[in-house]
This record gives structure tokens, C-alpha cells and sequence, in this order.
């Protein structure tokens, strides 16, 4: 294991320095539980998604990146075909076989690493046992995919433990995050599309991923919003979301069900300038807003897109306004927490404000100045006090880099 960074060169490079740090903690654990170094750490990190909500299952685009907050693996390989997972957070450890890994079992959180082995399996690559041991730093229940980034850590573990070659190039961890998917909507019973195992396996530092869901193409769109005295605030609402309780896989049916009454294979292939003319051949208004939502997001994306690469960033705050009106009326994501962290950040300077990730609950995000982030900040605590809500948690983030091993 690598020393963490110390005096010159810990200042000199902060960022190398604490993963560093974070890599030591969990290997130190699995030290402890195991009596043994690991072979090394690994680690994902979590997401935010700029723009492109619920499009990522309906074949359409999204535009993630990559956050600093990561979730770590110390993993050794084991001589039997058994899986053991600890974790720094959890209580709850698990001991079972690879073979006894199916679609629901394990149940719990254990769900989510177990299946990255089971699905590279399935893909005919030789994956044996595994102690794992996890630090999770990606906030959970907050909207930042730490389950994706669970998944992501686990599998670049996977592909440097078993020699399966897939971290040294962009198609290899294409597969890698389609495993995860699978790991995720089959063993954890989670029915999410792809893009939050995109983006923690395929993003680069101060890039967005324009992520094509239709053909799983990418490209890299550039977003350094401190070159331009700006900031990404999230706001963690700590109003808890659940995406296995029913409502993210109701709102996929209605997606898949616009299609089939369409005549297309997704809501990719309605053209926004068609849009009018679509909507009145659905029969329910329900059925309609879900779909209005998804065809005019996808439109966002591009559109935002086009803001971003000419640095049009008032643009942007527009885009994201508009956004999170479509979710809050159309695709009734949202909830009370995340309308006032929203509005409140507008109201107190930031260019535009929206709610990211599944919805009902989590974080929302801000392109707020950097002269005013101090106010956002302490309007926005202030305004959850006044509501009586939970104290949210705020902090800025940059566009960071992917999965990797860090020791």
C-alpha cells in the first residue's frame, strides 16, 4: 500500500493526498477483519447529473459528472468461491457464495457489490471470490448514485484482481458500466438506466459526459465553472429517497407505455418540434406530462450543451430552471424540500437551480457565483429551519475524475 503524502508534497497536491489518506483508512480495516494487507484499493465516486432526468431509460441524453466524494474498496482475492463484504458505515457484513448470487439476493446494501461479480460472470469473464471491505464517503439517500459508485469501485477491483483488461480503455469500462446496471436493476431489483455507472466509470476532470443512452456513445463537454467564477452548489434536502419503493418504476411503465401508444421504440425518437402533434394521440393526461417531460429534457440537454461549449452560462441557469419546473409539474419528481432549496438559491443569486438525480427526495444543485456561494449557503439552511425541515447539507463541488485504484 501506498504511504499517504506528507508535509511538501501533501501540500502541493491536496486532492493525491487525501485519496491517499482514504485509501489507508480502509486498508487499515481490512487489516484488521482479515489479518492481512489487501492487494490493493479502489475506488468510484459519486455523480451529479447536470441535466437529462429520467431520459437515461427512454434512450435519450443525460450529462453527468463526476464528484470529488468517492467510495473506496480494499479487496484481496480469495482461493474458494465465496464473497465476504464489510463495510466502514454499515453493521451489516455478508459472507456467501458467488453461486448464491441471483436476481434479490443478497438483500441490503451487500446487493449492490455482490451483483458486479455475478454480471461480469455472465459476460464470461472469470471472476473468482473476494473479501471486500468498503468505505462509502457518497452521500447516502441523497441523489449522488452511491450505489453506482458501490458498484463501479467494486468492478474496477474486479477487472485489476482478475486480469480482465477493461480500465485501460473508454470500451472496456462501457462494459464495466453495463455490468453494473445489470448488477443493480437484476440483484438489487433497482430499475435505473445507465447513466449513473457511465459517469462514475467514463467522466473526466472539469468535463461533463454528453451520454447518448441510445448507442452508449460519449463525449466530453467542458465545464470548469471556477475558470469563470462560478460554482456548483449541491444541496443534500436529507428528504430520503428510495428508488426501489414503486414510484421511479411507475414512471418508466408510463414512458414505455407513451412509446407503444406512439408507434416508437422510445421517447428518443419523438422529435421536440413534433411534440404538439404527439401528445394529443395519448389518452390520459398523466400519460402525456410523463412524456412532455422526457421528449422536452432531451431538448435541454442539447441545449445546454450548446450553452456550455459557448459559455453562456446565464443560459445554462435558464435551462436548469425550466428543467425543474418539467419535473416538479410534469414528471412529479420533486417535493417540498427540494422546491424551496431551489427557489431559495434563486432568489439569493444563484443563475438557476434544479433538482438532480431520481427524484422524491435528495439533493438539488445551483450554478451560483462564487462571491454569493456564502449566501446561498446561509439563505438556503435558514429557509429549511424556518420550514421546519432537516438541516440540509450543503457543499460545492467540481467535475472529477472516474473510477481508479487509488492504492
Amino acid at each position: 500500500m501506498n504511504e499517504s503524502p506528507t508535509g511538501a508534497d501533501a501540500a502541493v497536491d491536496p486532492e493525491t493526498a487525501a485519496a491517499a489518506q482514504a485509501a489507508a483508512l480502509v486498508a487499515a480495516r481490512f487489516r484488521e477483519l482479515h489479518g492481512a494487507d489487501p492487494e490493493g484499493v479502489w475506488s468510484a465516486p459519486g455523480r451529479v447529473n447536470l441535466i437529462g432526468e429520467h431520459t437515461d431509460y427512454n434512450a435519450g441524453l443525460c450529462l453527468p459528472i463526476a464528484i470529488p466524494q468517492r467510495t473506496l474498496v480494499a479487496a484481496r482475492r480469495r482461493t474458494d468461491r465465496r464473497l465476504t463484504l464489510a463495510s466502514l458505515q454499515e453493521p451489516r457484513g455478508y459472507d456467501l457464495g458467488l453461486d448464491d448470487v441471483a436476481a434479490g439476493a443478497p438483500q441490503g446494501w451487500g446487493a449492490y457489490a455482490a451483483g458486479v461479480p455475478w454480471a461480469l460472470a455472465r459476460r464470461r469473464h472469470d471472476v473468482g471470490g473476494l473479501d471486500l471491505v468498503v468505505d462509502g464517503r457518497v452521500p447516502l439517500g441523497a441523489g449522488l448514485s452511491s450505489s453506482a459508485a458501490l458498484e463501479c469501485a467494486v468492478a474496477v477491483a474486479c477487472s485489476d484482481l482478475f486480469t480482465l483488461g477493461l480500465v485501460e480503455h473508454d470500451t472496456g469500462r462501457a462494459e464495466l458500466a453495463s455490468a453494473c446496471r445489470d448488477a443493480e436493476n437484476v440483484v438489487a431489483q433497482a430499475p435505473t438506466g445507465g447513466m449513473d455507472q457511465s459517469a462514475a466509470l467514463r467522466c473526466t476532470p472539469a468535463h461533463a459526459l454528453l451520454l447518448d443512452c441510445r448507442d452508449g456513445s460519449t463525449q466530453q463537454v467542458p465545464f470548469d465553472l471556477p475558470a469563470h467564477g462560478l460554482v456548483l452548489l449541491v444541496m443534500d434536502t436529507r428528504a430520503r429517497h428510495a428508488l426501489v419503493d414503486g414510484q421511479y418504476a411507475a414512471r418508466r411503465q408510463s414512458c414505455e407505455r407513451a412509446a407503444h401508444d406512439l408507434g416508437v421504440r422510445s421517447l428518443r425518437e419523438v422529435p421536440a418540434d413534433s411534440l404538439d402533434r404527439a401528445l394529443p394521440r395519448l389518452d390520459d393526461d398523466v400519460t402525456r406530462r410523463r412524456a412532455r417531460h422526457v421528449v422536452t429534457e432531451i431538448q435541454r440537454v442539447r441545449d445546454t450543451v450548446t450553452a456550455l461549449r459557448a459559455d453562456d452560462f446565464a443560459a445554462v441557469g435558464v435551462l436548469f430552471d425550466e428543467s425543474h419546473a418539467s419535473m416538479r409539474d410534469d414528471f412529479e419528481i420533486s417535493c417540498a424540500e427540494l422546491d424551496l432549496a431551489v427557489e431559495t438559491a434563486r432568489r439569493h443569486g444563484a443563475l438557476g437551480s434544479r433538482m438532480t438525480g431520481g427524484g422524491f427526495g435528495g439533493s438539488a444543485i445551483a450554478v451560483v457565483p462564487a462571491d454569493r456561494l456564502a449566501v446561498v449557503t446561509e439563505a438556503v439552511t435558514e429557509a429549511f429551519a424556518h420550514a421546519d425541515f432537516r438541516a440540509p447539507q450543503c457543499f460545492p463541488v467540481q467535475a472529477a475524475g472516474p473510477a481508479r485504484r487509488d492504492g
